[in-house]
C-alpha cells in the first residue's frame, strides 16, 4: 500500500499502479492480502480521478477568470460579442457558438454574432422566439441543454428552427439566458455536431458564461448609448455654436446695412454690399419691373415667371427660388410692396440661408423708406404746385414752369391727368399709395372733394388710367373707378384737362361702370360731349378716318354708301336703289368697309359711333361749304359801290 501511495504522490500513470498489483499477485502474497490490495487500487483510481477533476475544475475556473478579465476590457458591442462566442466555444470544446437577441417589435429573435463554421446560422437570421432551447432557458432562467436536439421530444419544435439545425448538422445544444435584472434580452448558445451529454460542470460553466456575458453586453450597450448621447450633445453644441456665430454675423451685417440706409447712403452702394455678402448678383426692381439698382449679372429670367414667383413669395411672406437658382424676395413695409429683389448666389442656397435673404430685403426696404421720407418732405410743395395749377391757372405759365423745374418736373412735356375715386372708405390708403406712385412716376398728386388727382408725364391718358387701376385695385382689394384726360403740354390746359377727367369719372359712375377706367377716347362720342374743346375732328378721324382716306385716295364712294346703308335701315338692297347701283356693288363696298373699320363695326356700340361720326362729318362739310360761300361773297367786288364812287368823283 505504501508503494501505491508513493505512486499517487508522484502522479504516476494508472498503468504503473496496475503493474504493481500484478507483481504483488505474482510474488505470492497471501490470499487475505489480495482484497486489501484490490481495495487500495480502487481507492487509488478514485483519488486520481478526483485529483484530475480538481485539476480540470481549476483549469476551467482559470479560463473563466481569464474570460471575465477579457470581458471587463472596453470593447464596442460587435467585438465583445465575438469575444464571448469564441471563448464559449473554446471553453466547452464545441463546434460552434452564437448569440441571438430578442426583437420585441417583430416578435422574434435574430442571430447577432456566431463563431465556428456555420452556413445557415448567419448573422441576421431570424427564428421564432417562443420555440426551442432559448425560449425554455429564458422561461426557466437557467441553462437548458439537449444531447440530440432533433430527436428530443421535450423541446417545442418549429419548422424554421428545425430546418436550420438540420442544415448545420447540429446535435447537442446548450443555451444560457442573457439577463440583466428582469430584462431577458437574448440567449448564448453552444452546439456540437455529435451527440453529447453535458456534465454538471459544463452546465455550471455555461451559466457563469451567460451571467458574465449579460453584464458585459449591458455595459457595452450602456457605453454605446452614453457615447451616442455624448456625440449628440457635442453635435448639438457644435450646431449651437455655428448658429450663434451665424446669428452674430447676421446681427453685425444687419446693423451695418441698416446704418448705411439710415445714414442716407445710396441704393447702389447698399446693393453692392449685399452682393458681396451673399456672394452673388443682386438686382432690385420697382413695382413696374423697372431696374432701380444692380450688382453683378443675373441670368436671363422670364418676366412672367418672375411675376408669378413674386406673387407666391409675397403671399407666403418668404423668398421663392426660380429654376435658374435666382431667388425672388419681396421688399415690403407692412403690407405694402416697395420693390422686388432678385438675388442669384454663386453657390446654391437652402432654407437655412433665408434669414440672409430676408435681411437683405429688409435693409433695401429701410433705404427705400428713408428715400420716401425725404421725398415726403418735399411733398407739400409738390401738392401745393398741383393745387395752384387746378385753382389758379390765371397765373403766368412761366411761373408754374419754373416752380415745377425746381421739383425736377417739366410741365412743357406731355402730361395726363388721372382722377381716382376710391370706394369703400379706402381713401387714406389710396392717398398714401397715390403719393408714392406720383413720386415714382415723377408726377404730382392732389386731393379734392374726395377724389385723388394725379398729374403724370405720359402720352396716352387711357394707358395711364389702366396702369393706375391695375396697381391700385389689388392694393385696396376691390376695383377703383378711374377717369383720365390729356395729354397736354402747357400749364394753362391742366385745369381744363382735370375737368375732362372728372367728367369721364362721373360718366363711368352714371353708366353704372363703377370700378372701370376710361378716357375721352375710350368713351367714343360721349368723350366728344364731355371734352371742353369738343374735338369732333379727332373723333371723326378715329372712328371713320380709314374710310375717308380711302375715298380721298381712290375717288370711291364708301362714305356715301355707308351713309345710305344706315339710312336704309341696314338693307343693302334699299341702299343700292338710293345709290342707283347693283346690290352686289353695295355688298362688295360693305366688305371693303369691314376690312377698313374691323369686323365688329356693325355691333350696336360701334355702329352708333360710326353713325354719329358720319353725322358730324356731314355737318362739318355743310358748315365748311357755308363758310366758303360766305368768304367768296365777301371777296366778290360790288358793282353798285363802284358806280357810287365814280359819281362822287364827277361831283
Amino acid at each position: 500500500m505504501l508503494n501505491i501511495l508513493e505512486l499517487l504522490a508522484v502522479e504516476a500513470p494508472p498503468t504503473e499502479i496496475e503493474a504493481l498489483l500484478r507483481r504483488a499477485r505474482g510474488g505470492g502474497v497471501g490470499a487475505d492480502v489480495v482484497p486489501q490490495l484490490e481495495r487500495a487500487e480502487r481507492m487509488a483510481f478514485e483519488i486520481r480521478a478526483l485529483y484530475s477533476r480538481r485539476q480540470q475544475r481549476e483549469a476551467e475556473l482559470s479560463a473563466l477568470v481569464d474570460t471575465a478579465r477579457d470581458l471587463t476590457l472596453p470593447y464596442d458591442l460587435d467585438v465583445l460579442l465575438q469575444t464571448i462566442t469564441r471563448r464559449t466555444r473554446t471553453l466547452l470544446g464545441l463546434d460552434m457558438s452564437y448569440i441571438s437577441f430578442r426583437d420585441t417589435g417583430a416578435g422574434d429573435s435574430f442571430v447577432r454574432t456566431a463563431d465556428g463554421h456555420a452556413s445557415a446560422l448567419t448573422v441576421g437570421y431570424r427564428v421564432p422566439f417562443s420555440f426551442g432551447l432559448g425560449a425554455e432557458a429564458i422561461k426557466e432562467s437557467v441553462p437548458m441543454w439537449t444531447p440530440d436536439y432533433l430527436s428530443d421530444e421535450r423541446m417545442r419544435h418549429t419548422g424554421a428552427l428545425d430546418e436550420v439545425v438540420r442544415a448545420e448538422g447540429l446535435r447537442a445544444i446548450i443555451a444560457a439566458p442573457l439577463k440583466f435584472g428582469e430584462d431577458a434580452f437574448g440567449v448564448l448558445y453552444a452546439a456540437d455536431r455529435n451527440v453529447r451529454h453535458f456534465t454538471i460542470g459544463e452546465v455550471s460553466l455555461m451559466s457563469s458564461l451567460g451571467d458574465m456575458a449579460a453584464v458585459a453586453i449591458e455595459k457595452a450597450r450602456t457605453l454605446e448609448r452614453s457615447n451616442a448621447d455624448v456625440a449628440l450633445l457635442k453635435s448639438g453644441a457644435s450646431r449651437d455654436e455655428s448658429r450663434l456665430a451665424e446669428f452674430r454675423r447676421l446681427t453685425e451685417l444687419h446693423t451695418r446695412l441698416v446704418d448705411h440706409a439710415l445714414a442716407g447712403g445710396s441704393l447702389d452702394a447698399l446693393v453692392a454690399e449685399v452682393a458681396e455678402e451673399l456672394p452673388g448678383a443682386v438686382l432690385v426692381r420697382d413695382m413696374e419691373h423697372r431696374p432701380l439698382s444692380g450688382a453683378g449679372a443675373i441670368p436671363a429670367v422670364d418676366d412672367a415667371e418672375v411675376l408669378a414667383a413674386w406673387r407666391t413669395a409675397s403671399a407666403g411672406h418668404r423668398p421663392t427660388v426660380l429654376a435658374t437658382g435666382t431667388w425672388i424676395v419681396p421688399v415690403t413695409v407692412g403690407h405694402e410692396d416697395l420693390a422686388v429683389a432678385l438675388l442669384h448666389p454663386r453657390e446654391p442656397l437652402d432654407d437655412a440661408d433665408e434669414p440672409l435673404l430676408r435681411l437683405a430685403a429688409q435693409s433695401i426696404a429701410v433705404l427705400l423708406q428713408v428715400q420716401r421720407g425725404e421725398a415726403a418732405a418735399a411733398s407739400p410743395f409738390r401738392d401745393e404746385l398741383f393745387e395752384d395749377l387746378l385753382v389758379a391757372p390765371h397765373r403766368p405759365a412761366k411761373q408754374f414752369v419754373q416752380r415745377a423745374r425746381r421739383l425736377n418736373i417739366d410741365l412743357e412735356r406731355p402730361h395726363v391727368v388721372v382722377v381716382i375715386r376710391p370706394e369703400g372708405g379706402a381713401q387714406g390708403r389710396a392717398a398714401s399709395w397715390a403719393a408714392s406712385y406720383a413720386r415714382r412716376m415723377n408726377g404730382l398728386r392732389s386731393i379734392q372733394n374726395g377724389c385723388i388727382a394725379l398729374l403724370l408725364p405720359a402720352d396716352n391718358s387711357s394707358v395711364s388710367a389702366g396702369a393706375v387701376s391695375t396697381e391700385l385695385s389689388p392694393l385696396l382689394g376691390h376695383p377703383v373707378t378711374v377717369g383720365a384726360a390729356g395729354p397736354v403740354s402747357s400749364p394753362d390746359l391742366i385745369q381744363q384737362t382735370h375737368r375732362e377727367a372728372l367728367r369721364c369719372l362721373d360718366a363711368l359712375v352714371s353708366l353704372d361702370n363703377v370700378g372701370a377706367h376710361a378716357s375721352p377716347e375710350d368713351l367714343g362720342f360721349l368723350g366728344v360731349l364731355l371734352s371742353d374743346n369738343h374735338d369732333a375732328a379727332s373723333f371723326i378721324s378715329t372712328t371713320i378716318g380709314p374710310i375717308l382716306d380711302y375715298d380721298a385716295q381712290r375717288t370711291t364712294e364708301l362714305t356715301r354708301t355707308l351713309d345710305e346703308y344706315f339710312a336704309a335701315g341696314g338693307s343693302p338692297t334699299y341702299a343700292a336703289e338710293a345709290l342707283h347701283v347693283h346690290p352686289n356693288t353695295v355688298s362688295r363696298r360693305l366688305e371693303r368697309i369691314a376690312e377698313l373699320l374691323g369686323a365688329d363695326w356693325l355691333k350696336p356700340e360701334r355702329a352708333l359711333e360710326v353713325q354719329v361720326a358720319l353725322r358730324l362729318h356731314r355737318t362739318h362739310d355743310v358748315l365748311r361749304q357755308k363758310r366758303e360761300r360766305t368768304r367768296a361773297q365777301a371777296d366778290r367786288p360790288d358793282p353798285l359801290a363802284g358806280r357810287a364812287d365814280r359819281n362822287a368823283d364827277m361831283a
